[in-house]
């Protein structure tokens, strides 16, 4: 056991922490609210020494040192118990007594983090401030039809679609050959992205379903939310409100078991079946849900030993080309539901889009395409997968329009889009944005997490501990005593205000450009940008 102030190769001090609490004597109480909160317990609360010079004023005494006893908070050094800068302790504290502060020199911890042979993994995502996205202009104006004042009191029809579209000589073809037409679905625009029972809290992910009802029985917006992987539990899948799901089945297959031994006993069909190959935040990289996060109810429902952690692999490892995962992956979901559910498959932005998508396009059983960007995450990757891999979500979009522009089929198989979405505010008008480049629809999921629970995340590296079950919100925690924070149906009122103002700015957007009965899909000429090698990357008109 080392001795009180012993120094080793590894000794921190708190300088070299990035977040440094700041404590104030006088203020505080010693209620103990503070070191009660703290996810990652990076302060302590007990009896501390504090030693004192006394000097008399005359001559005669000998100047000494006085020990005195002191009750008061302590910040933790070890790299175990680093502070991450939720601010939760401020948020407690009943005299704002403490608070934790930024560092103003470069993080050393970065050259401690990597112990045990581990490489570093964090929870949240890079927030790039020069993302093409914002820096899209919608400059055509239309100055006739719908002008924005009627954005407010005009009848809008923000809908698209998700199913296999085909002409009408294919379309009947296909109809006397097999009897049977590809199921679309109308939905809304804005999915709520793959966020999987397990990655985030029972709370959160009970707000997000009762918010996502409302919206459709009491609004009337077909707004859908993709499971993620990891299945659900069995009483969604037992409701009337499964029609409101997207599933999806990744490969780890976690949660498949649950979702099969349920078939008989659904009383809706889902609203889509989406296949996940990969992830724009870790393309050829597999999710990774760490064991803190694997209690006794994410278990049961994946299927897996408790307390193990669960890393999804890279790909399905049954399927070892695109041409089988169509035709064994697609083709079995659709048997499995009486190929009355649409079935798509969603892959990580990459070089190799367009071979995937001109394999869709000769299979009638593929209902559409989600592309995901090398901007999106929650929380389940290594830094280096999220820093140094994967493609921007725009200009693989609009490579994969054009090319179905070319052969004719942009009508047919619908594009959705992710990665990034609003991941600087902006979510109404990147929507937009990527809607006009090519896309049916977009995804979002960690401008959900932010928006309707407070994510304390920031690429400052303040909090980022989704990925270990602490999260101080409660948002992406398995343990009782920290998602009880979270009141579920507070989360499900912030998601209706959230869809409530997508929905009008999104109006604000595209009524100027004269179009309130259809969505702008590939309607490119309605954007310019202020960068001449962007606009000739996507095809878009350069303003300057």
């Amino acid at each position: 056991m080392e001795s009180v102030g012993s120094i080793n190769p590894s000794t921190l001090s708190v300088k070299d922490l990035p977040w440094q609490i700041m404590w104030n004597k006088d203020k505080c109480a010693l209620c103990g609210h503070c070191t009660t909160v703290c996810p990652v317990r990076a302060i302590e609360l007990g009896v501390h020494r504090k030693r004192v010079l006394q000097v008399s004023i005359g001559l005669e005494e000998k100047p000494c040192n006085l020990l005195s006893v002191y009750f008061g908070i302590a910040q933790r050094t070890d790299v175990a118990h680093a502070c991450v800068g939720c601010g939760m302790c401020n948020m407690v504290c009943p005299n704002n007594a403490i608070m934790p502060l930024r560092s103003d020199e470069i993080d050393k911890l970065r050259f401690h983090v990597n112990q045990g042979g581990e490489p570093r993994r964090r929870g949240g995502r890079r927030n790039s401030p020069d993302s093409i996205l914002d820096k899209i202009k919608f400059v055509r104006i239309s100055m006739l039809t719908d002008p924005a004042l009627d954005a407010g009191r005009h009848e809008f029809e923000l809908r698209t679609m998700l199913g296999r579209i085909l002409p009408p000589e294919e379309m009947q073809k296909v109809s006397i050959e097999n009897g049977w037409m590809p199921p679309v679905r109308e939905l809304y625009p804005l999915i709520i992205g793959s966020m999987s029972f397990g990655a985030l809290s029972p709370n959160m992910w009970e707000g997000l379903q009762m918010g996502v009802a409302y919206l459709n029985e009491e609004l009337g917006m077909p707004v859908r939310i993709c499971t993620g992987e990891g299945g659900c539990p069995a009483r969604l899948l037992k409701s009337r409100f499964l029609k409101y799901v997207i599933l999806q089945i990744a490969s780890g297959y976690f949660g498949w078991d649950e979702i099969i031994h349920n078939l008989p006993y659904m009383k809706e069909d889902p609203c889509a079946i989406e296949i996940k190959y990969g992830q724009g935040a870790k393309p050829g990289d597999g999710g990774l849900l760490m064991w803190h996060k694997v209690n006794k109810l994410i278990a049961a429902v994946r299927g897996v030993p408790q307390g193990v952690t669960l890393s999804s692999p890279p790909t399905h490892q049954t399927k070892y080309s695109i041409e089988e995962a169509v035709a064994k992956m697609i083709q079995s979901m659709y048997m499995a539901w009486g190929f009355r559910v649409p079935v798509y498959p969603k892959i990580s932005a990459t070089s190799t889009l367009l071979a995937v998508l001109n394999n869709l396009t000769r299979n009638p059983y593929a209902a559409g395409l989600a592309i995901d960007g090398e901007d999106g995450g929650t929380g389940a990757a290594y830094n280096v997968s999220m820093n140094h891999m994967g493609h921007p979500i725009a200009s693989n979009l609009r490579d994969a329009y054009l090319n179905l522009v070319k052969i004719g089929k942009q009508n047919e198989i619908p594009l959705f889009a992710g990665g990034g979405i609003g991941k600087n505010g902006n979510l109404a008008a990147n929507a937009a944005a990527m809607i006009m480049l090519g896309a049916s629809g977009v995804q979002t999921g960690k401008y959900i997490m932010q928006a309707a629970a407070g994510c304390l995340g920031s690429e400052g590296d303040r909090c980022n501990v989704c990925n270990i079950g602490v999260c101080p919100k409660g948002i992406t925690s398995q343990d009782s005593r920290l998602y009880r924070r979270l009141d579920p149906e507070k989360v499900a009122q912030r998601i209706v205000d959230v869809f409530s103002s997508f929905d009008m700015e999104l109006k604000k957007i595209v009524a100027p450009l004269g179009r309130s009965t259809s969505l702008p899909i590939g309607m490119s000429d309605a954007l310019g940008i202020a960068d001449a090698d962007a606009a000739d990357r996507l095809k878009i008109k350069c303003v300057l």
